[in-house]
């Protein structure tokens, strides 16, 4: 059976801080440790109240520190709000004080708005056309320095952290195939182009020194409970926070309700924004799960839930783990 990990964005629900969430964050990652999860990945977005894993190095140092076995990295790190030197610097130190458990995700949006972007860049030109040049920097940071070389990253230097390219378009998929890198679909908000990139980054793909073979991973919302009825409840703080952001609105993630408040023009496009995501009890997860496998062929798995009450999202996570047993076992 595939690979099963876990994308958080460390989110701060209605009426709590971020204090709280990043704690949660480190607690769920200690039971997606013992419930056998491969990887645990945060993310980088930036002036939004609802989520708190902006410094996102940070907290992937924070939950390294907090766990044992599990990887733990960035899903991803923007790198065009950032020099290539400072995060090869930031994910050298990681991989220094926890080496062989450190991912490096990367992908060319700035994960905010135009302005904010601005206020982390200074300088918007060209940003993300730099994307592949700026990845290909960071490889040679990571790489044995050789004779002559002026700029080191140190630590970082020889420790060959793996990079994995994020995308929620064809863009990523081609240069992840030509960089010869794993390739992370952002299915769980922009699910449109899902197969044709997976098909343009298997058919392109070049073997390269870090990877012999295509490694693709699929990212799915999973919101799994007791019933299907009580996990479609939780699925509405997502529908909302979605419909918030979509209205110019974001904030912290609302609790769930009998129905979102919205019309049929915006109820439809937070359902084509979320298509693909699993929700309800084991037997549906079940079945849902091994859809998406066949239909993708994903070589891994990364679940992601916003749910609103902790206790509800670990246990969404729990069942999760329990059906990729079920599904190995069948």
């Amino acid at each position: 059976m595939i690979p099963f990990s876990v994308l958080d964005l460390s989110p701060i629900p209605a009426g709590s801080n971020a204090g709280d969430a990043l704690r949660n964050t480190l607690d769920l990652a200690q039971h997606a440790e013992r419930w056998g999860y491969h990887r645990y990945w945060l993310a980088e977005h930036h002036n939004m109240t609802g989520i708190a894993s902006a410094a996102t190095s940070v907290v992937i140092g924070y939950v390294a520190g907090g766990t044992r076995t599990i990887r733990v990295g960035a899903g991803g790190i923007m790198l065009p709000n950032h020099a290539p030197l400072v995060i090869a610097e930031q994910f050298g130190t990681l991989e220094s004080l926890y080496p062989g458990r450190i991912d490096l995700g990367l992908g060319r949006a700035p994960g905010t708005d135009q302005t904010t972007a601005r206020a982390l860049r200074r300088d918007l030109q060209s940003s993300a056309d730099a994307f592949p040049d700026d990845v290909a920097e960071l490889q040679r940071y990571f790489a044995p320095p050789v004779e002559g070389q002026r700029v080191r990253a140190v630590p970082g230097a020889g420790l060959s952290v793996p990079l994995y390219i994020l995308g929620s378009s064809l863009f990523g998929a081609q240069m992840a195939a030509a960089m010869g890198l794993p390739f992370a679909f952002a299915s769980h908000f922009a699910p449109d182009h899902l197969l044709t990139a997976l098909r343009i980054y298997r058919s392109q793909f070049r073997p390269s020194a870090a990877l012999a073979k295509p490694h693709a991973i699929v990212g799915v919302n999973v919101f799994a409970a007791g019933s299907d009825d009580e996990a479609r409840f939780l699925f509405t703080s997502l529908q909302q926070q979605f419909l918030d952001l979509r209205r110019g609105t974001p904030g912290q993630l609302p609790p769930p309700v009998e129905k979102p408040d919205a019309d049929a023009f915006e109820l439809a496009g937070v359902e084509n924004a979320l298509a693909c995501s699993v929700v309800g009890a084991r037997e549906t997860v079940r079945a849902g799960l091994a859809s998406v496998i066949e239909q993708t062929g994903a070589d891994e798995l990364i679940v992601t839930a916003q749910i609103y009450d902790h206790a509800a999202r670990l246990r969404s996570f729990e069942i999760t783990a329990e059906v990729r047993k079920e599904l190995a076992g069948a």
